[in-house]
């Protein structure tokens, strides 16, 4: 293991994400306080307690995960790309860095953007809505594998996009439905029956219930099986997009 450019890539990842701040840190934390008055408190208002807490209380977890998501995609799929199109990633490839090397700078990266968001969120909910995290190893062992689920699907779009158009994709038409329908603002046992079952197909929600389950306590599912299907998915990704690395795909001309 190559210590040193294992750190030194995430490094560069993390000063990368500081340099755009006012393009990676401040719009989620902007629309995440839009949410947080629009919903949680205006049309909360007129909606009883949700898993024994305020709607506004309820909110917060799942407003979190919705950035985790976008964070960590966007992060690497954009960081890969641009180094693909400025190619900046030659010099990684002639480097001695192996390709567990080169996937866990970005992922590591990805995840030092994605607990700073979260945490800025969690103070913000804290402060407006009091809503604090009852099992802190839940709260940030959910985290971690969403955001390595997601920048393993970053750095697969990544290889695979001819354009940043592609890159887009992906967050268009799966990630957004998928998560907007997977529990950021309802609980799985308001919906009907059909759209419950409905929900077991979908893998965001086996995200944000794990998590909402730090703060309220309650889920629909037992914890165990919401983080046993983010670590399978998690496994799949990280296969994929080492095996992509690995042989240099749409890296090595």
């Amino acid at each position: 293991m190559n210590a040193v450019a294992l750190l030194t890539l995430t490094k560069r990842e993390m000063v990368r994400s500081l340099k755009v701040i006012n393009q990676v840190i401040w719009p989620p934390i902007i629309t995440t306080l839009l949410y947080v008055f629009v919903f949680g408190l205006a049309l909360g208002s007129r909606i009883p307690t949700v898993q024994g807490v305020t709607y506004a209380q309820f909110l917060i977890p799942g407003l979190i995960m919705l950035q985790v998501i976008d964070s960590s995609y966007g992060e690497c799929s954009s960081s890969l790309f641009q180094g693909r199109f400025m190619n900046s990633i030659q010099e990684m490839l002639i480097a001695p860095m192996s390709a567990v090397e080169i996937v866990g700078g970005y992922v590591l990266g990805s995840l030092a953007r994605s607990l700073l968001i979260a945490g800025l969120i969690t103070a913000l909910g804290v402060v407006l809505v009091h809503a604090v995290p009852q099992n802190w190893v839940l709260y940030f062992g959910v985290i971690c594998l969403v955001s390595i689920l997601f920048s393993a699907l970053g750095l697969i779009f990544g290889l695979f996009a001819d354009k940043f158009d592609h890159i887009a994709i992906l967050t268009t038409f799966i990630i957004t439905p998928l998560t907007f329908v997977g529990g950021v603002f309802t609980s799985a046992s308001m919906l009907p029956p059909a759209l419950r079952h409905f929900e077991l197909f979908n893998p965001i929600f086996y995200t944000i219930d794990a998590f909402r389950r730090s703060y309220t306590g309650d889920s629909y599912l037992a914890p165990f099986w919401s983080i046993m299907a983010i670590v399978l998915l998690s496994v799949i990704a990280l296969g994929i997009v080492l095996r992509m690395m690995a042989v240099g795909y749409k890296l090595r001309t």
